[in-house]
C-alpha cells in the first residue's frame, strides 16, 4: 500500500507542476527562468528530504553518481522539454500526453527485451490510442496551443519511461536512499540547465512573476521524492501506471483552477480517462 500511495502522491504533485507552471508562463513566458527556478527549488526540496532521512539511511554518496548520470537528461534537457510543451499546449493537454508512459514503457519491453504480447496490453494501447483521438478532436481549444507543444511532451513521455526502467534498475543494487539519489538526479539537471540557460535569462523579473515558479518547484521536488520512494520499493509496472494518473490531476486542476485558460471541455476529460485507463490495463497485465 505504501507504494501505491507515494505514486499517487508524487502523481498529484506532479500534475500540481504542471498547473502551476502553466500560470506562471501565462505571467512571464520566459522558459530559461521556469525551468532553472523550478529544478532549482526541487532540488532543495530533496535535499531537505536527503537530510531528513540520513539519521536512518545515511547519505552513501558514493554510490549517487549513476543516477547523476541520468539526471543528465532528466530533468536535464527533459524538464526544458516540459517547460517548452506546457507553453506551447498547456497543461491539461501536455499531462495527457505524458500520460501515455506506460504504454512507451510496455513497447519498450516488448521490442527491447522480448516481452510476451498479450491481450489485455493490445485493449490499453487502444484505450490510449482512443484518448489521443479525443484530444485530436477537440474543436473548442486555446487559440494559443501548438501541435509542437504536444510533440515536445511526447518526447519527454519516452524520457519518463526510459528513466523509470533505468531507476528500478538501479535501485536494486544500491546503498544510497533515495532521496539521496533524487537530489543527486536534480542536481545534476540543475548543472545541465544552468550551462545552456543560464545566459538566456531575460533580464530580472518581478517577484510576482516567479513565484509559481517556486510552487511548481516544489511539487516537482515533492514528486520525485515520492516517485523514488516508489520506485525504490516496487515493480515499474506498478508504479509506472500509478504516476500516469497525473493527467487527471492536471486535468482537474486546470478544471478548478484556469478553466478559462485552458478551456477544459468534455473531450479534454474524457480523452484523460481513457489514457489513464489504459496505462492502468497496460500495468495491470503487463
Amino acid at each position: 500500500m505504501a507504494v501505491v500511495g507515494l505514486a499517487l502522491l508524487s502523481a498529484s504533485l506532479f500534475g500540481g507542476m504542471s498547473v502551476a507552471l502553466r500560470v506562471g508562463l501565462a505571467r512571464h513566458d520566459d522558459t530559461a527562468l521556469a525551468s532553472l527556478v523550478t529544478v532549482g527549488v526541487a532540488l532543495a526540496v530533496a535535499s531537505v528530504a536527503a537530510f531528513a532521512e540520513a539519521p536512518g539511511r545515511g547519505f552513501h554518496l558514493t554510490g549517487a553518481w549513476p543516477f547523476a548520470l541520468g539526471g543528465l537528461l532528466l530533468p536535464g534537457v527533459g524538464q526544458l522539454l516540459v517547460t517548452l510543451a506546457i507553453l506551447e499546449a498547456g497543461a491539461s493537454r501536455t499531462s495527457i500526453v505524458f500520460g501515455v508512459a506506460p504504454l512507451v514503457s510496455v513497447t519498450i519491453a516488448l521490442v527491447v527485451l522480448g516481452e510476451p504480447v498479450r491481450a489485455p496490453l493490445i485493449v490499453g494501447a487502444v484505450l490510449i490510442v482512443a484518448g489521443g483521438v479525443e484530444l485530436a478532436r477537440e474543436r473548442e481549444r486555446p487559440a494559443d496551443v501548438r501541435a509542437v507543444g504536444l510533440l515536445y511532451a511526447f518526447v519527454v513521455t519516452v524520457l519518463f519511461a526510459v528513466r523509470d526502467n533505468l531507476l528500478r534498475w538501479l535501485s536494486r543494487d544500491t546503498v544510497t536512499p533515495p532521496a539521496v539519489a533524487a537530489a543527486a538526479t536534480l542536481l545534476a539537471g540543475l548543472a545541465v540547465l544552468a550551462v545552456a540557460l543560464a545566459p538566456r535569462v531575460h533580464g530580472r523579473p518581478a517577484t510576482r512573476d516567479t513565484w509559481p515558479f517556486v510552487l511548481a518547484g516544489l511539487c516537482l521536488g515533492g514528486s520525485y521524492v515520492c516517485l523514488f520512494e516508489a520506485l525504490y520499493r516496487g515493480r515499474v509496472t506498478v508504479v509506472s501506471p500509478l504516476v500516469a494518473t497525473e493527467a487527471l490531476w492536471a486535468v482537474g486542476l486546470s478544471l478548478l483552477l484556469i478553466r478559462d485558460r485552458e478551456l477544459v471541455g468534455r473531450r479534454l476529460v474524457v480523452g484523460a480517462l481513457l489514457v489513464v485507463a489504459g496505462g492502468a490495463l497496460i500495468g495491470v497485465f503487463r
